[in-house]
């Protein structure tokens, strides 16, 4: 068997796209509060580790390769973040019983969906067209390692820009961390079952 190639930047995004869609699918279809919680947080820890990750790996890259233009993109999709990151404050800590939980559900993939077109639409292709395989390659990495270090939570009101936005993150992260180890959360397996079932 011919061993894995690493996955390009599109690739690494568009993976973290259909993860988020999966738990989106799973608050919905959880019948009990206790399963919506956990996929809550579940949804609320990978988006906002992809949305900073994206800002500070992604959006570098695209600045430097495109110009202009890739400050023009990367400006319109700090602002689509924003409303997402908005959406998702609000969401990481309501209860799946609230009446106003669902509809901000749905508000917020509706956001997200709207950044996600964008980027597969005008930033991957145009990012993908100035990158060697090899480059998007390392920044793929580059953007994996970063969600290691990154918050667990939204924080909009936090810079979304490099430099500030690092600074922030590494302050935010710990506490973030520490919180996580209270909440309640899908079994790693039942998470992987659920991976497996995208593929």
């Amino acid at each position: 068997m011919a061993p894995q190639q690493a996955n390009t930047i599109s690739e690494a995004i568009s993976e973290d796209h259909h993860a988020l869609d999966l738990y989106a699918d799973n608050i919905r279809s959880a019948t009990s509060i206790e399963d919506k919680t956990k996929w809550r947080n579940q949804l609320t820890w990978a988006l906002a580790r992809h949305a900073i990750s994206e800002e500070l790996t992604m959006y570098p890259a695209m600045e430097k390769h495109l110009g202009e233009e890739g400050l023009q993109l990367t400006n319109k999709d700090r602002e689509q973040h924003q409303a997402v990151k908005e959406d998702l404050y609000q969401l990481q800590s309501l209860s799946p019983s609230s009446d106003t939980f669902s509809p901000l559900l749905d508000r917020l993939m509706t956001d997200l969906h709207e950044h996600i077109q964008h980027e597969s639409e005008e930033d991957m292709p145009r990012l993908e067209g100035m990158l060697s395989r090899e480059e998007s390659q390392a920044l793929a990495q580059s953007f994996e390692r970063t969600k290691l270090i990154t918050p667990t939570q939204s924080h909009p009101s936090a810079p979304n820009r490099p430099y500030f936005e690092s600074f922030a993150a590494m302050l935010a992260a710990p506490i973030d961390r520490f919180q996580d180890l209270l909440k309640a959360w899908p079994e790693s397996d039942e998470v992987a079952e659920k991976h497996r079932s995208m593929l």
